[in-house]
């Protein structure tokens, strides 16, 4: 046991290395597009990220079951440090998305691999303990993250926020390779690189159509047609591909696993639901509110704590009666009605109510999210642990980059809309990069800009709550099946149900 442990608290300094990163970013994200003068590209900072690590997904589950959890996680954090480095380094956009995307390419493998290494070490009916103990790493990247995130931001400069990562990221190198030795079964293998490259130009394009129109591009333009038709021409090669594939990197046989196919939904929902909260809260509270991004990080902690508390009960209580259906149906519930109510949000709301407001979505995902991850773990086989449990994370960050790619360009085209109907022609007055900080804004125009952007922000909310409807139903479709109190051989059949 005490060898567990020590591998156990390896894992969970790599996902706090991932977490801190999510959350330390978002409350400085309007102090860096202000600084790079790149407002319409703000979710670029964002996308760029999510797409890498997205893309890598299941490439770090498939070849973390092949050749084992400990080499993957090592080249991940390796990445993952690189990247950080040049993110503090850039002086351009262009250069910050761009690292942002190395970053990307190693976080990719830190949370599934995370996730995954809980299923090698533990039955099922345990596993719901260890991942509320690793969901508590969040915790402390709630707190810490937002709250520190502000502090260097408006202290000493953003550009800490990705150097901090230098020392958490070299001890979380030394601890795995020094620490982690977890049970893995060679055997022959070939990789499904063609799958995983058709997949990143796929996800690319259709990121691109939805980034470029109506804001670069017209929404019937060449370009904006152009990318999204690769893209959706790309998911069918992909699936063409995976069908053959001797060893694809997401084997289509997974979904017809009812569980499997229900808990990638609901992902996905999840996905959208926290990278929009994430991203566009922190603009409301700086834009419209005028907040430094400490106090907006102290606002969104409302989101992360609620979140993490609850993850922390369910885990205990999952494991305890060996049931986990009644907690995503409570939490879907929980987050659509936490993400309505964000669509009240004006330039009057009081910080109290929008912390009550992110309480109760933050609620919602602690009762949700690793219920998913025990369900899926528990009925898909052995072999395919590593692949099933990364293609969760992998549609969750799909779900967050199409979201956060798609609700910047609904943010920008409304926020147009709303200045021009505000001001008339003193909006070409209002230079959107400054914005955020309500900077370079006449006086006389400052307070009918931040009621634009308060109006331009609630449809993304809106929408936001619209996806959240489909999270409900995924709750109501997920099969309970009892948790198992053994750990399965790596023979066991798979129990899959069409």
């Amino acid at each position: 046991m005490k060898g567990r442990a020590v591998t156990f608290g390896a894992i969970m300094l790599a996902t706090l290395l991932a977490a801190l990163d999510q959350t330390i970013v978002a409350t400085a994200l309007p102090r860096i597009v202000t600084d790079l003068e790149g407002f319409n590209h703000l979710s670029w900072v964002v996308s760029a990220y999510l797409v890498a690590s997205t893309v890598t997904i299941p490439l770090y589950g498939k070849l973390s079951d092949l050749y084992g959890r400990r080499r993957l996680f090592v080249i991940a954090i390796s990445l993952f440090i690189v990247g950080s480095l040049l993110c503090g380094l850039a002086q351009t956009m262009g250069q910050l998305i761009a690292f942002r995307a190395l970053q990307g390419l190693g976080a990719g493998g830190l949370i599934p691999l995370a996730q995954t290494t809980i299923a090698d070490l533990f039955p099922p009916r345990e596993r719901p303990r260890y991942q509320g103990y690793l969901t508590s790493m969040w915790g402390i990247a709630a707190v810490a993250g937002p709250l520190v995130g502000g502090a260097l931001t408006d202290v000493v400069s953003w550009r800490w926020i990705f150097l901090i990562n230098l020392p958490l990221g070299l001890l979380a190198l030394v601890v795995v390779v020094r620490t982690m030795h977890v049970p893995q079964q060679r055997r022959e293998h070939k990789i499904d690189y063609a799958g995983a490259i058709v997949l990143g130009v796929a996800i690319t394009c259709i990121l691109l159509a939805s980034v470029w129109g109506g804001t670069t591009y017209p929404w019937g333009s060449p370009e904006v047609v152009g990318a999204a038709i690769a893209g959706i021409a790309g998911v069918g090669l992909f699936l063409a591909i995976e069908h053959r594939a001797s060893e694809p990197i997401l084997p289509l046989s997974l979904f017809r696993n009812r569980v499997f196919a229900v808990s990638t939904g609901a992902n996905a929902v999840f996905g959208a639901v926290l990278f929009s909260v994430s991203i566009y809260v922190p603009v409301y509270l700086q834009g419209v509110l005028g907040d430094s991004a400490t106090i907006s990080g102290l606002v969104l902690m409302g989101f992360s704590v609620g979140w993490v508390t609850a993850a922390s009960l369910t885990g205990n209580a999952m494991s305890r009666t060996g049931r986990y259906k009644p907690f995503p149906i409570a939490g879907a519930i929980c987050v659509l009605a936490g993400v309505s109510l964000l669509t009240q949000l004006d330039s009057d709301t009081s910080h109290a109510l929008a912390v009550v407001f992110l309480t109760i979505a933050g609620i919602g995902m602690g009762l949700s999210v690793q219920a998913y991850v025990v369900a899926t773990q528990n009925a898909v086989p052995v072999p395919q642990l590593g692949t099933a449990t990364a293609a969760l994370v992998f549609f969750r960050s799909l779900a967050g980059s199409l979201a956060v790619a798609g609700l910047g360009a609904l943010l920008s085209n409304r926020l147009a809309a709303e200045l021009t109907d505000r001001l008339g022609n003193a909006a070409l007055r209002v230079d959107t990069n400054r914005l955020l900080q309500g900077g370079r804004v006449a006086p006389e125009l400052s307070e009918r800009t931040h009621d634009a952007l308060a109006s331009a922000l609630q449809p993304v909310f809106l929408v936001t709550a619209i996806i959240a409807v489909a999270g409900v139903a995924c709750a109501l479709m997920l099969e309970e099946r009892p948790l198992r109190t053994q750990q399965p051989s790596p023979e066991e059949p798979s129990r899959q149900s069409a």
